[in-house]
């Protein structure tokens, strides 16, 4: 089961509850990398964990991914077993949803092994209670992102985006960067028209941005290196995906793509780099 890349194209932070979450207006689109979860039947539940980033995570309840299975059996009542595998190709704490992404993998793959059918809504709460993250996760398609994180909105058809991903090795926790952050609240910047191409999409959300950019990249100054690295490489549109510190750039075509990831990687071989396509 994929756990594919979460992608923020903006991210506006509308205002702050009294309970500390914020409120957000963000367009999420995901693309073909991702994380694997597999399950296969067990007697107990157990979770290993594999792939390039493994060694950042552990395989107890602090587990997100265990978490999302605990959670699963206490709703759908009875003793249930897995052996969960979580191959680990995303980087950690990098602003694209990898831990949300694998969790709502894990909820899938384990309902179909389970053989589970749980109301919409339930599953929607199980989500949202595991983080603000997983429920647009669990919906798993383009969408207008609002409330906390569990309002879901469509929004109209987009072009498939050509991107190149870029992490440069620095974890960045989410809670801290919205600490981090000061200044005015924004508005909506929804839109209800389709754009016709990919030059016409970067010009939209050229006049929308993610809020917590100067707060990310007061944590972890290389962002604005990545940026510029994107920039340089000739993207129509280089942002932060959520709170960082991966970002992304939009190409004009795969072709485009793929020769910027080339030319970031000759620069600087110790990122995460990646070509890729929204899906």
């Amino acid at each position: 089961m994929p756990a594919r890349a979460k992608l923020n194209l903006y991210l506006h932070i509308l205002g702050r509850r009294d309970d500390g979450y914020h409120l957000i207006d963000s367009l999420v689109v995901f693309a073909a990398v991702h994380d694997t979860i597999e399950v296969r039947p067990a007697t107990d539940l157990t979770l290993r964990v594999a792939g390039r980033f493994a060694k950042h995570l552990a395989t107890d309840k602090t587990n997100i991914v265990m978490k999302a299975a605990e959670r699963l059996v206490a709703t759908a009542g009875g003793m249930r077993g897995a052996a969960i595998t979580l191959i680990k190709e995303l980087p950690v704490a990098s602003g694209i949803g990898g831990g949300s992404a694998d969790a709502a993998a894990a909820l899938a793959a384990l309902t179909r092994l389970w053989n589970l059918a749980l109301p919409a809504s339930e599953l929607d709460a199980l989500a949202l209670a595991l983080g603000a993250d997983v429920p647009v996760c669990v919906h798993g398609r383009t969408a207008f992102m609002g409330g906390i994180g569990e309002a879901i909105a469509p929004c109209p058809p987009l072009p498939k985006l050509p991107l190149v991903l870029v992490n440069p090795g620095v974890p960045v926790a989410t809670a801290q960067v919205f600490r981090a952050r000061h200044g005015a609240f924004s508005d909506t910047a929804r839109f209800s028209e389709s754009p016709a191409d990919i030059a016409a999409l970067a010009r939209l959300l050229a006049s929308r941005r993610n809020d917590l950019t100067d707060a990310a990249r007061s944590i972890a100054p290389v962002i604005g290196e990545v940026l510029g690295a994107l920039d340089a490489a000739g993207s129509a549109l280089a942002r932060l995906s959520g709170s960082g510190a991966t970002c992304f750039g939009v190409f004009a075509d795969r072709v485009a793509a793929d020769a910027a990831a080339d030319q970031i990687v000759s620069a600087h071989p110790g990122w995460w780099v990646r070509a890729t396509e929204t899906v």
